[in-house]
């Protein structure tokens, strides 16, 4: 056993803020696969959600995020999507795990109606047998809120039987998340069920204008879609094909242990010019393996007819760019896509996020960077399938992973888009910087050391890997403008193991994680 002891307190000038701000929502339980939702009735408040059942609450429009973890007796098993209706009602769909059941057997909606304080036990759909259900995706309908859900079952997740199939399915909740419509199979073509090439997956629900629901996927090399002009009660009688997805949906990208270009599906409900608008992304390497660019389409009358492919990175050729999601804003119209990118960095796995914007329907995009600093990730872990963005009235909120020296976290960048001006404004850089301890692992001693851009109360808080506190170095004082560092001593009374350590203020807190050998 060891324990931690606090030796000394350092103080040092301070140098090097970076320009913009990226807010830490999380680092926990090494989270990865991250979504997010903005109020639309409160740009405020937001959830987040990531691996395996993280959840995120922000009341002060994503500055400072708390950390939890949802529970069910049906099962909490990954693959999150937040969603927020217009009541205000919070919700987290996923994977299931039942005592009764078996590994992912059904889709699982939790819901809160009190900003995230509380959930209930969860509804579910699509359970089938011993069929497997996974990958979903929502949307709601903002003039009913009614939610529509798209997923891909498969016969045998994993299995290689000629009989073993996957297809795309499709359910919608008109009472606000309490019980689910038969599900509706909309993939005539099926795949298989090595979640691969082959199989069909990806299906992302759009809303139209008058009660259209549209849904892309993947499979076979291709992007295919299939609509409802009836607020998904009847479909085409078959899915067509919108667009080639050249060598597949699975790729290899240097320093990710899979990564894939499922596409992801919009609809323009706004009252500007672009009204009713399908746009359908994702990525692939027509252009070659060491170039992997993001694509999207757009169909002006239904999904009838459908745009050449345009490429949304604005980069010179021979980059990767993968990992792509999307979203319309609702009220203004505009489209912003968030995706990982190598531009900077050729020849290496150091990776940026950037942003793509169009205010002209996808006519045209501009690129912007908005991560504070490149990371590193390794192929030996699980960096997650996908990232997310949600925009509401110029508000825009995207969501993604990153990794450092094998610690995962979630961030966030604070922006703000104006179109009357055309300014778009990224947040500065936050207070609060906390450093890697050093060394990392620890067996003896290490040193951490966190910077302040102003005079502020902050706290040091040591959690184990369960979450509970096990020591605080620091408590409610008061440091000036700098570079401060302190020293742990690690003699008996912990265990071996992770550990994370918290810097907090009133308005900010920022988690890493170190390891005691």
């Amino acid at each position: 056993m060891r324990k931690l002891l606090l030796i000394c307190l350092i103080l040092s000038p301070y140098f090097g803020f970076s320009q913009y701000a990226n807010i830490e929502i999380g680092s926990l339980y090494s989270p990865n696969e991250p979504s997010i939702a903005i109020n639309p009735n409160s740009l405020n408040e937001m959830i987040g959600g990531a691996n395996i059942r993280n959840y995120y609450l922000s009341s002060d429009s994503g500055n400072t995020w708390t950390e939890h973890q949802l529970t069910s007796s049906l099962g909490v098993m990954g693959d999150p999507v937040m969603a927020v209706d217009t009541a205000g009602s919070y919700y987290f769909f996923h994977l299931s795990n039942p005592s009764s059941g078996h590994w992912i057997d059904r889709i699982v909606c939790q819901k809160s109606t009190d900003k995230g304080l509380t959930w209930n036990d969860g509804s579910f759909v699509g359970l089938n047998g011993a069929k497997d259900q996974d990958k979903p995706w929502v949307t709601i309908n903002r003039a009913n809120n009614y939610i529509y859900l798209t997923w891909t079952e498969f016969d045998n997740y994993g299995g290689t039987l000629p009989t073993d199939s996957s297809r795309i399915l499709f359910s919608k909740s008109e009472d606000a998340g309490l019980s689910w419509s038969t599900p509706i199979k909309l993939s005539t073509n099926e795949g298989d069920c090595l979640d691969s090439d082959e199989t069909v997956e990806g299906a992302v629900p759009a809303i139209g204008p008058n009660g259209e629901v549209y849904v892309a996927w993947s499979g076979h090399d291709k992007i295919w879609f299939n609509k409802s002009t009836d607020d998904g009660n009847s479909w085409l009688p078959s899915e067509i094909i919108i667009a080639n997805q050249p060598d597949g949906w699975v790729f290899d990208i240097s320093g990710i242990n899979r990564c894939g270009g499922l596409p992801v599906t919009m609809c323009d409900t706004s009252q500007k010019s672009t009204r009713g608008n399908i746009y359908v992304l994702w990525s692939d390497q027509r252009n070659g393996l060491s170039d992997t660019d993001v694509w999207i389409k757009k169909s002006t009358n239904n999904g009838v007819t459908w745009s050449a492919p345009k490429r949304v990175n604005d980069d010179v050729a021979g980059n990767q760019q993968f990992l792509a999601s999307g979203v319309v804003d609702q009220t203004t119209g505009a489209i912003y896509i968030v995706f990982y990118d190598r531009r900077n960095y050729p020849n290496s796995d150091k990776t940026d996020v950037y942003m793509a914007y169009s205010v002209d329907g996808g006519n045209t995009f501009s690129n912007f960077k908005i991560n504070t600093t490149p990371f590193t990730p390794s192929e030996n872990l699980f960096f997650g399938d996908y990232t997310d963005v949600d925009a509401v009235n110029g508000t825009i909120r995207p969501i993604w992973g990153r990794m450092d020296q094998g610690v995962q976290t979630i961030q966030t960048a604070l922006i703000q888009h104006s179109l009357s001006t055309g300014v778009i404004e990224i947040k500065k850089n936050k207070n609060l910087v906390l450093e890697q301890n050093f060394p990392n692992p620890v067996e003896f001693e290490t040193h951490i050391a966190f910077k302040l851009r102003e005079t502020s109360v902050v706290s040091i808080r040591v959690y184990d890997m369960y979450g509970k506190e096990v020591l605080t170095p620091i408590v409610n004082q008061k440091f000036a403008y700098g570079r401060h560092e302190f020293t742990i001593n690690v003699n008996d009374g912990f265990s071996s193991g992770i550990y994370y350590y918290r810097l907090s203020s009133a308005h900010e807190n920022v988690t890493r994680r170190m390891v005691i050998k």
